[in-house]
């Protein structure tokens, strides 16, 4: 019996090379200057009030301490899970630019909020008495202000960063320039955050909170401003409506078909474009096999005309493939989730560490503790730009071949363990210091060690952020279906997102199940807690290897010459 060979399926975002000529005379470096300086205003305004959000709500209406680091969490998390719902209505209805352009708007009226909050005395409770335990709560009014001036500052910055990564990338044609653009995306990112929580959080903390949340305002319409001088300039792309309806036609399609026997003719499957399905086919094996059902050809299935008569029961088999994509890059998808959940167990513990050591610089300036993160930002903004202009071409030109993004993302891997390992060390050396000096029944005793020991292991996180998050961007971008491209980008955002409370149901766990985090972390054995995060990050990176082995990533650069063929 002759073997049946599987048809050839095509990704549906290598299609039509030709585009309209409105689109080829937009786009560019050009637009990347608007963007660039929108994305800066953004941060500028969104890391401005964001990063010192749990200072305001203590002080100024008068929330409970753990209370407030709670609500900041909450808008933590779902600040990085909007970028999915705003990346779904970009691709289904409005488009990148109009998504990007809505959501700095929604910013823009979420600062006038916050700034009447706190020039208002009738908007927040009146001050605490110095010396006094009790303090006023918020009233009902005042709540509902405060959580719906945060809310849409939070919709608004949620719905904007990574929209404009696509509406960036979009812009380029060159599978290089892309990658380099997301770099760069992620380079000022960082910056703006740096710039806000540092010299913005100064000005909230030491003048005065309405003076700090008007240079958040100013700093958002500036870059709304930009963004809309820039539009005649952009190559905008057009919505096409849900690409998730797409995806869903084809599991019902192959589940009514279930029946049906796959042929081995490629003539009995639907073809949604009959060039391009001669142009670097992709095959499908194993129990992907089941999906091409969806679109073989069955009595009733077509109409006159050639196309499709019943959309639920048949489908093309670029569609198909749009979906095997997807199923493709779960997997490693959801192998960012534990690289990503120790950095922000780290991010947090970091800070509560530096308030028991010595964070004097020189005899009069102290180093605030929440500041101790910048360090991650500024390490990861220097060697993100050290890799793109130094580190990537001289390793392409001593090996011959660039580093791949899985590689990337690999290395990333590696140097996250290895700062959790530092973690772990140098929490013992404070330990040791502590009980050398007999502090452990001492809640809040200060340290005799420098903050400084906290540098390295913040470093290596830098390093390894500049490695993985920029490679995860890129990778989506690039292998998502061309349908899908703002959410592709969305996906590192809601990986972060996820992570962020899944490092708080860790840490909730353990605490439960183990003595090592009490109230004072002095008694505590937070050296345990880093270790335990070595062991699940050396164990994740095992996965992802294992994903990345079983994946192939579609070759960029050769698509692009092959569509570069079709055009002549």
């Amino acid at each position: 019996m002759a073997k049946t060979t599987e048809p050839k399926l095509v990704p549906a975002d290598i299609e039509a090379p030709e585009m309209p000529d409105s689109m080829t005379k937009k786009g560019g470096f050009i637009t990347l200057f608007f963007i660039a300086g929108t994305l800066s205003g953004v941060m500028l305004s969104g890391f401005g009030w964001l990063a010192n959000l749990i200072v305001y709500l203590v002080q100024e209406f008068n929330v409970e301490s753990i209370n407030a680091t709670q609500i900041a969490n909450v808008v933590h998390g779902c600040i990085n899970l909007l970028p999915v719902l705003g990346a779904i209505i970009a691709d289904s209805f409005l488009g990148s630019f109009h998504v990007a352009a809505i959501s700095s708007f929604i910013s823009f009226l979420g600062m006038i909020l916050l700034i009447l909050t706190a020039k208002l005395s009738s908007l927040k409770p009146p001050p605490c008495e110095i010396g006094s335990s009790f303090c006023r709560a918020p009233s009902k009014l005042q709540y509902a202000v405060l959580y719906l001036s945060i809310t849409t500052a939070s919709a608004g910055l949620g719905g904007s960063r990574y929209t404009l990564a696509t509406l960036g990338a979009n812009q380029l044609d060159k599978p290089k320039d892309k990658e380099t653009f997301f770099n760069w995306f992620f380079f000022t990112v960082n910056a703006s955050s740096i710039i806000s929580s540092t010299a913005i959080v100064y000005v909230e903390d030491s003048i005065s909170w309405v003076l700090g949340y008007t240079i958040c305002f100013a700093a958002n319409l500036i870059a709304l401003a930009v963004f809309l001088a820039g539009q005649r300039f952009y190559r905008c792309d057009k919505p096409q409506g849900s690409p998730f309806t797409g995806l869903l036609r084809v599991v019902v399609a192959a589940v009514r078909k279930r029946k049906v026997l796959l042929s081995s003719r490629s003539e009995d499957y639907y073809h949604e474009h009959r060039e391009t399905s001669k142009v670097m086919p992709v095959t499908a094996n194993g129990w992907f096999r089941f999906l091409n059902r969806a679109a073989m050809k069955t009595e009733g299935d077509i109409d006159s005309d050639g196309l499709i008569a019943r959309p639920w029961k048949l489908c093309s088999l670029e569609q198909v493939g749009n979906l095997r994509t997807v199923i493709r890059l779960v997997p490693i998808w959801s192998s960012g989730i534990f690289l990503i959940t120790p950095v922000a167990i780290q991010s947090s513990i970091a800070v509560t560490q530096a308030l028991s050591m010595d964070r004097h610089l020189g005899s009069n300036f102290k180093i605030p503790a929440a500041s101790i993160i910048v360090v991650i930002l500024v390490s990861s903004s220097f060697f993100v730009a050290l890799f793109d202009r130094f580190v990537f071409p001289t390793w392409q030109k001593l090996t011959g071949r660039p580093l791949t993004l899985l590689q990337r993302i690999g290395i990333g891997h590696v140097i996250i363990v290895l700062s959790m390992a530092i973690s772990a060390m140098v929490e013992s050396k404070r330990l040791k210091t502590i009980h050398d000096n007999k502090l452990e029944a001492l809640p809040g005793a200060i340290v005799p060690m420098q903050v400084w020991w906290l540098f390295p292991q913040l470093v290596v996180i830098g390093i390894g952020d500049a490695f993985h998050f920029p490679g995860q961007i890129a990778l989506y971008y690039h292998e998502f279906p061309a349908s899908l491209r703002s959410i592709a980008t969305a996906m590192v955002s809601l990986v972060v997102g996820i992570a962020f409370y899944v490092s708080t149901a860790l840490v909730e766990l353990i605490r439960r199940l183990t003595g090592w985090l009490p109230g004072n972390i002095n008694s505590g054995r937070l050296d345990n807690l880093y270790w335990i995060l070595v062991t699940a990050g050396a164990l994740n990176f095992m996965y992802f290897l294992v994903c990345a082995k079983l994946y192939k990533c579609r070759n960029i650069e050769k698509e692009v010459d092959a569509n570069s063929d079709l055009d002549m």
